[in-house]
């Protein structure tokens, strides 16, 4: 039984490296770099970042970011997932070991913390302009992405899916950020 099962994991970590080496070649062979797709990947990357050093508020910088390094992890790990099980890919990436990193590691960030931001700053609803965001990702970003072959679905996911990804990780995202300013605000002092 050991050794079936053994033999099994290796097989599959075998099957996974290799998978990871066809898309590396993919991405040499056929020159991604050079495409349209690729810099527009690129941009997505670096565009919501610089427009987050501008618009970050400087005295909730912590805060801030702890939330958006939230968004990132949830959205990365959920995306794994998605991906592992084939229920959704990317086709143009800028790295090909992190398929979706110009979205997970920016672009869905940058968009939920600019929100979170602006509904402490003017005292909104979060639950309610996440939803919105959510909408807006699911709804319009995704249809774009599908139409430029950026993003592709697979085994019945839809949009509705894609809503409840991007809600799941809006809330927790906030919850996460809501126990550990609770936690901080209880902490002993350092005396």
């Amino acid at each position: 039984m050991y050794n079936s099962h053994m033999d099994l994991i290796e097989k599959a970590i075998r099957m996974r490296k290799e998978a990871t080496e066809t898309l590396i070649q993919t991405w040499i062979e056929h020159k991604i770099f050079f495409s349209f797709e690729f810099w527009l990947m690129a941009a997505l990357l670096v565009l919501p970042l610089i427009i987050l050093l501008i618009k970050i508020d400087k005295s909730k910088i912590f805060h801030i970011c702890f939330f958006g390094y939230s968004v990132h992890v949830l959205s990365f790990y959920i995306s794994l997932v998605g991906l592992n099980l084939g229920l959704w890919g990317y086709p143009y990436q800028l790295i090909p070991a992190f398929p979706s990193f110009s979205l997970d590691s920016s672009l869905v960030p940058v968009s939920f913390m600019l929100v979170y931001q602006w509904t402490i700053n003017k005292k909104k609803n979060y639950y309610l302009y996440a939803i919105i965001t959510s909408v807006i990702f699911a709804f319009i970003v995704e249809t774009l992405f599908l139409k430029m072959d950026l993003f592709k679905i697979y085994d019945g996911i839809n949009y509705f899916h894609r809503f409840a990804f991007y809600i799941t990780i809006s809330v927790c995202a906030k919850v996460i950020t809501i126990i550990f300013l609770k936690l901080q605000k209880n902490k002993p002092s350092a005396d």
